[in-house]
């Protein structure tokens, strides 16, 4: 009897995370070796609660049309699986649902606590003797994880930053004579600047900002930092500055933290644009403006990057096909061949030096005075906001899902 899969999406969503569903539904179904491919709703919490969605219901146009869909089109979620000796519970009750359906094959989609996720759960059904496949396919717009060369998700939010700094750019420039002197742009990056440093693609492009990049791995220093506005201001008359949501002060705090947590844990950011705007505006009495791009930055398929949705929809393909070959407890990374032209490929790494390790920009990759990006850095960065979505249509219609549920068999979990 073919065993079935299961795949869920997790964590903060990006607008290619569906391009990789797509990629492993339509992969399973060109399988001889799967049955049906159950999506947890609102990932994880789907299998705990018996809430799975059979995509077989679907129809291939729908399947198709994920490809260019932002969001997580099966709900996602954030929630940290405990310890096994912790919580024997939580981990008994996955493999009750999973032999209850006949399921083979684990799929999670998400970042460095989905990894994580993934790997307990790869460890513990070995220990409890049943038999399940488990891979973890990258995604992050924070390009956090450790192995993989970049992942899918965070060249779609670096394009839009680099287009979104250069246009605030061109609209700041027109107004510093009498107006605006300086513009913050607020983006994504809890300890890790990847997204932020991203930008550094837009000078580029007239006028050449971001004159400032403030980066988590560089500890702000506000003396410094007000000096390079003034710099800035009196060369150029304006100044574009992109600073990243965890920007930490001299006592190792974020500048930003609002004091609450999310479900992982973490500290719930936000802020850090206005608390520049504010003390540029006592400091210097210099008119500005902020703006937090959030959810934005994350979602905006109509200027996705073509290589990013490529690379998302590869990740998932080779899930599928690690899990048929046997493999368990990797993940489908990306391994750059060459900058230019631009030649990558998908191999597999160990769960084990992924799940849980956090990948910070690298010192080769920031300038002396921790403002900027070294050429290295932007040579990274270039090739990852490549290619335009051709298929994609700014006021796009999106397919509706049947999101038609399996029948339940368990009892309720609490």
């Amino acid at each position: 009897m073919k065993k079935n899969a299961f795949y869920a999406q997790s964590g903060g969503v990006t607008s290619v995370i569906n391009a990789t569903a797509y990629g492993v539904i339509d992969e399973a179904r060109k399988s001889n070796k799967i049955g049906k491919i159950y999506a947890g709703k609102n990932g994880i919490l789907g299998a705990l609660r018996e809430n799975l969605i059979d995509t077989s219901k679907e129809p291939k146009t729908f399947i198709d049309s994920l490809q260019y869909r932002p969001g997580g089109v099966f709900g996602s979620c954030r929630y940290k699986l405990k310890d096994f000796d912790t919580n024997k519970k939580e981990y008994l009750r996955l493999m009750e649902v999973f032999k209850a359906h006949n399921i083979g094959y684990f799929f999670y989609n998400g970042g460095n606590d989905s990894a994580d996720t993934a790997f307990k759960v790869a460890q513990i059904s070995k220990k409890l003797g049943y038999p399940l496949n488990c891979i973890a396919i990258p995604k992050t717009v924070d390009n956090d994880l450790a192995i993989t060369d970049n992942c899918p998700g965070f060249g779609s939010v670096a394009k839009y930053v680099v287009t979104s700094t250069i246009e605030a750019a061109l609209d700041v420039e027109s107004m510093a004579e009498t107006s605006t002197k300086v513009f913050i742009l607020e983006v994504m990056g809890r300890h890790a600047g990847w997204i932020a440093a991203s930008s550094s693609i837009a000078q580029e492009s007239h006028p050449g900002a971001p004159d400032i990049i403030l980066l988590p791995e560089i500890i702000f220093n506000q003396p410094k930092f007000l000096k390079k506005v003034k710099e800035v201001i009196d060369s150029k008359g304006f100044c574009v500055i992109v600073a990243s949501e965890g920007l930490k002060n001299t006592s190792g705090k974020f500048v930003s933290e609002s004091g609450l947590k999310d479900a992982f844990g973490h500290s719930q950011l936000g802020g850090v644009a206005p608390y520049l705007a504010n003390l540029i505006s006592q400091k210097t009495k210099l008119k500005n403006h902020w703006a937090v791009a959030d959810y934005l930055q994350r979602s905006a398929s109509h200027v996705s990057s073509e290589i990013d949705r490529k690379q998302a929809i590869k990740v998932g393909r080779e899930a599928v096909k690690y899990a048929l070959q046997g493999k368990t407890s990797v993940m489908p990374i990306i391994k750059r061949l060459q900058d230019s032209p631009y030649r990558w490929k998908v191999e597999a790494a160990a769960l084990s030096k992924i799940a849980n390790v956090e990948k910070v920009l690298p010192k080769s990759f920031i300038s002396k005075d921790g403002f900027g990006i070294t050429d290295k850095g932007k040579k990274y960065f270039k090739p990852l906001i490549g290619g335009q979505n051709k298929e994609m249509k700014q006021n796009a219609r999106y397919l509706k899902p049947k999101c038609i549920m399996v029948a339940k068999k368990l009892s309720a979990w609490r």
